[in-house]
């Protein structure tokens, strides 16, 4: 943990700091967030995509559901007020604070085979989102199994009138954060995007910051 003096700023949601890491530029990321605390999420440089999966820390086999989410409350999009629910309806994690108003939940997560599909077989070596879901979930023991559907924070999927999506620059800025509160104790996992080959991440991808607070 490396907390600095800006830190409390920072984060949106007043508190004590428990933890305080930046996510390297294409790195993956994980930790176990406390029922009632508040995770900050910091795009410290503008329009980079965080992908993201949420699990019961206690089981894993509940776990977000973009289906169970979007259905009830009859939206795509998250915001603040957004609950991410578990398969069963039951909260995970609530977005309490939003200073960008729009996150994505259908542009699922880049791999191997989709980069190859999307952009040509001359991008079939490229690190993507999946791989670093599946490193950093082994130190859970999360397998490819485990992988669902995820949230794409900061990142601007829009949804055309005949129903295909779009995937443009997004409504970040450096500096603009997103809080998270825990419902209960929950296993957060995020692959901080390497995709280079389209907008999400202004073809540039860059760090972000993961701030934890706890009430006092």
């Amino acid at each position: 943990m490396t907390i600095t003096a800006d830190t409390a700023d920072l984060a949106l949601v007043p508190g004590r700091v428990v933890l305080d890491e930046i996510v390297g530029l294409r790195g993956p990321w994980s930790a176990v967030v406390a029922a009632g605390d508040v995770l900050t999420i910091v795009d410290l440089h503008g329009n980079q995509a965080v992908d993201t999966l949420i699990y019961d820390a206690a089981d894993h086999t509940r776990r977000y559901s973009a289906a169970a989410t979007v259905a009830t409350q009859q939206n795509l999009f998250l915001s603040t007020g957004s609950v991410l629910r578990d398969a069963d309806g039951e909260p995970l994690m609530t977005l309490v604070a939003d200073e960008v108003g729009n996150h994505d939940t259908v542009g699922g997560a880049c791999s191997q085979e989709s980069n190859t599909l999307r952009y040509g077989h001359h991008t079939k070596h490229q690190h993507a989102c999946v791989e670093n879901f599946l490193i950093e979930g082994a130190k859970w023991g999360l397998g490819k199994r485990d992988l669902v559907s995820n949230i794409n924070f900061f990142m601007n999927v829009p949804v055309e009138a005949d129903g295909t999506l779009g995937i443009v620059d997004g409504l970040s800025a450096p500096g603009k954060r997103l809080a998270i509160r825990a419902e209960r104790d929950v296993l957060v996992l995020v692959s901080n995007c390497p995709q280079i080959n389209n907008p999400c991440n202004g073809f540039d991808p860059t760090p972000v910051r993961m701030i934890v607070t706890r009430g006092e």
